[in-house]
């Protein structure tokens, strides 16, 4: 397969280095906006390059979509518009009209775009899955969700994030419905800063947390903020009649145990490309395989456009203070 990369930054050097080791892909094509770091990226993948244009025009197998968050719609049409199967990092796009019009243009196409939930193939997460569909944890009764970044982000960054609801916490709001395998019904959501006071500019928050309801009655809390000075800290804690599991409790979760006797963790996750190397691997073979016709789509347009709901509730939740329901959203 000839692959094309649409973004040559952070999130697209670790696509490309996934995609050149991959046995199916014959040659990675990188556009950036930056024509030398596309060339840089390119030089070390033994890859080709140009601009993304030019890259989209060249008509590759399938395209990986890792340039800005505010590139990602239009990229995503030019790829549905040029018949091209398309994996594309969240968001589709920040606001709920054009993640839409978006999802109803993939859909009406029947067009190929798979959405980076990374954490739908985190082991982890993929195990926890298994045992509540299989009903080893008999009656789901509720959830504990936690993500915290080991850093802010830079300024620059903030505002145009999305807010932590929408940039931070949305893998929560995604990996929710899947393990629950429902929608969710009610959200409460607060923040506050209470660290940087940079966040405040923006009308944005460093801390945050969630009281979710399901459809089904399930219940789910989640926690989370901007900075943790042990590293990144993701888990899942699912609580049933049959067993109770947890997600992302290993020797390197950063989280010191106060109690007699526990070891301090080794090594804790510097970042979320460590914490999920495995899992970006996971997604990429799965989309290829997607964009050959040997799979079918884990993740889909329509799935980000109902993660996006339960942040825009949330956001509401928090300005508002109150409960949302998500049929007052979208």
């Amino acid at each position: 397969m000839r692959v094309g990369l649409l973004g040559a930054g952070r999130i697209g050097s670790l696509h490309g280095s996934t995609l050149a080791a991959n046995p199916c892909v014959e040659r990675v094509v990188v556009g950036d906006m930056d024509a030398e770091r596309a060339e840089a990226l390119a030089g070390k993948l033994g890859g080709e390059h140009g601009t993304i244009e030019e890259v989209v025009r060249s008509e590759p197998d399938a395209v990986v979509i890792a340039a800005s968050t505010s590139a990602h719609a239009g990229l995503i049409r030019d790829a549905v518009d040029a018949g091209i199967p398309a994996f594309c990092e969240k968001p589709v796009a920040l606001g709920y009209e054009e993640t839409l019009e978006i999802v109803n243009k993939v859909e009406s196409r029947g067009a190929v775009l798979q959405i980076g939930f990374q954490r739908r193939f985190d082991a982890g997460y993929v195990e926890a899955k298994r045992l509540i569909d299989g009903g080893a944890l008999g009656t789901l009764y509720s959830l504990r969700l936690a993500t915290h970044d080991p850093e802010p982000p830079h300024e620059g960054y903030i505002p145009t994030s999305g807010g932590i609801f929408r940039d931070l916490h949305i893998h929560d709001f995604d990996i929710l419905r899947w393990l629950v395998g429902g929608e969710v019904e009610e959200v409460y959501a607060v923040g506050s800063v209470r660290e940087f006071d940079v966040f405040s500019k923006y009308g944005d928050v460093d801390t945050a947390a969630a009281l979710i309801t399901m459809e089904d009655d399930v219940v789910a809390v989640l926690t989370g903020g901007r900075h943790d000075p042990l590293g990144y800290d993701v888990r899942a804690e699912v609580f049933g009649s049959g067993d109770s599991v947890a997600v992302g409790l290993d020797g390197r979760t950063p989280l010191r145990s106060v109690e007699q006797g526990v070891s301090l963790p080794e090594e804790p996750y510097p970042n979320f490309q460590v914490r999920f190397e495995d899992a970006y691997r996971a997604e990429l073979r799965h989309f290829l395989r997607l964009a050959r016709g040997e799979a079918e789509n884990p993740c889909t347009a329509r799935d980000a456009l109902e993660a996006l709901r339960v942040a825009m509730a949330a956001d509401l939740s928090l300005a508002e203070r109150r409960p949302v329901r998500l049929s007052e959203v979208g």
